[in-house]
C-alpha cells in the first residue's frame, strides 16, 4: 500500500503517522469440503485507519462473519488463513495461538448479534464484564468500581443493580449493552461488531448505534461494523466494503458509494432499500439467488443476476481496481456503472 510507514507501534494495534490500524491484504480463508479445497474468502483487501469505522456489507452467506472471525482468531480448526492480517505490526495469520489469545479481548474485541450467545446464563452480569479485568490482576473494590463504570459507560441505568442481575433478567437492549461493556473492558483499539444491532427493534437499534459512535469518539478506537442492512451501516460507517460470494465487489467512502455505486451489485442493494435509495420509492428486490463461495459461478460471481452481464463476465474474474479517487470496483464495466449512477 502506497505511503506505508516503517515506524513501529507503541501498543498492539496503535498505529502512528496515518498507518492503517488494521491492514488486510490478499486474504483467503480456505476449507476442505468433500475432498475439495474451497475459498470462503478470496483475495480480500481491507484497511481501517485509527478512529475510523468501516462498514462490511453483503447478503447472508457472503462471508462477512467468516472475515470478522478470521480477524479476531475465532475460526474453527477446519479453516485455514492465507495472506496478511496486519495489526500493530504483526501478521495475525502467522502468530501463535497464545499470541492470538493475548490480543483477543484486549487489543481486539468483538460484539456479536445475539447477546444471549455471548453471555453465560448462570453468571451475574458484573462477573462476566469483569472477567478480563480479573485476568489482568484487578480484584476487590477496584474491580467492582471498574465494572460499574463500564456498565455506566455502556449506557446501562442503575449499573450497580444491573451488575448483580443475570442475563435473563435484562431486556435485549440491556443485554447487548452489557456485551459492549464486556468488549470495552480491555480498552480495545479495534472493535468488531458482527450484526450487533440486527436482533434489536428499531428504537433500541438507534440507541446502540449512537452509543457505539459516542464510545468511538471518546476512545479513538477503530471499528469494523458488519451488517447486511445498508440503512444501519449508512448511519455509522465512514467507509464501506461490499462483499459478494467471499470477494470484495466494491469499496470507498460510504456516502459516495451509496450515492453513486460503481458495481451492479451495490446498485442493486441500494435500489432494494427505500430508506437508502429514495424515500418515495418502494424499492426493487434483488433478483436471483445469492452466489455461495461453496459454488461460485465462473467469472464474476454476480453475473447470473446482473442486468449488465456480457460474455466476458462469465469468462473472466474482474480485478478489484481504482475507478475514482478512493473508489475501487471489481466490475468489467465499473466506469459505465459509475457514469450512469
Amino acid at each position: 500500500m502506497a505511503g506505508r510507514s516503517t515506524d513501529t507501534v507503541t501498543r498492539a494495534g496503535t498505529a502512528r503517522n496515518g498507518e492503517p490500524r488494521l491492514d488486510i491484504r490478499d486474504l483467503d480463508v480456505r476449507m476442505v469440503i468433500d475432498g475439495r479445497e474451497v475459498n470462503l474468502i478470496e483475495g480480500v483487501d481491507l484497511a481501517i485507519l485509527p478512529g475510523q469505522t468501516t462498514g462490511l456489507i453483503g447478503e447472508s452467506g457472503s462471508g462477512k462473519s467468516v472475515l470478522a472471525s478470521a480477524i479476531i482468531g475465532l475460526l474453527p480448526d477446519s479453516m485455514t488463513l492465507h495472506g496478511v492480517i496486519e495489526f500493530g505490526g504483526e501478521n495475525l495469520t502467522l502468530v501463535s495461538p497464545r499470541r492470538r489469545r493475548e490480543l483477543r479481548g484486549r487489543s481486539i474485541a468483538m460484539v456479536f448479534q445475539d447477546p444471549l450467545a455471548s453471555l453465560n446464563p448462570v453468571q451475574r452480569i458484573g462477573k462476566q464484564v469483569g472477567e478480563i479485568l480479573r485476568r489482568s490482576g484487578m480484584h476487590g473494590a477496584a474491580l467492582r468500581s471498574r465494572v460499574v463504570s463500564l456498565l455506566e459507560r455502556a449506557g446501562i441505568p442503575r449499573p450497580e443493580e444491573r451488575a448483580r442481575a443475570f442475563p435473563h433478567q435484562l431486556s435485549g437492549g440491556l443485554r447487548q449493552r452489557s456485551v459492549i461493556a464486556m468488549a470495552l473492558a480491555g480498552d480495545p483499539v479495534l472493535l468488531l461488531a458482527d450484526e450487533a444491532t440486527t436482533a434489536l427493534d428499531v428504537t433500541v437499534q438507534k440507541r446502540i448505534l449512537a452509543l457505539l459512535s459516542e464510545l468511538q469518539a471518546d476512545t479513538g478506537m477503530s471499528m469494523l461494523f458488519v451488517s447486511h442492512d445498508l440503512r444501519v451501516v449508512s448511519h455509522i460507517a465512514e467507509r464501506l466494503v461490499v462483499l459478494y460470494a467471499g470477494r470484495v465487489a466494491e469499496s470507498g467512502p460510504t456516502r459516495e458509494v451509496l450515492a453513486r455505486p460503481a458495481h451492479p451489485y451495490t446498485r442493486a442493494l441500494v435500489q432494494s432499500i427505500p430508506a437508502v435509495h429514495s424515500r418515495s420509492d418502494i424499492g426493487t428486490p434483488l433478483s436471483g439467488v445469492p452466489a455461495s463461495p461453496l459454488d461460485r459461478p465462473t467469472g464474476c460471481a454476480f453475473h447470473p443476476r446482473c442486468p449488465l452481464a456480457q460474455e466476458i463476465c462469465a469468462r473472466e474474474i474482474p480485478i478489484l481496481r481504482e475507478v475514482a479517487p478512493g473508489r475501487r470496483s471489481a466490475c468489467h464495466f465499473a466506469e459505465e456503472v459509475l457514469a450512469n449512477a
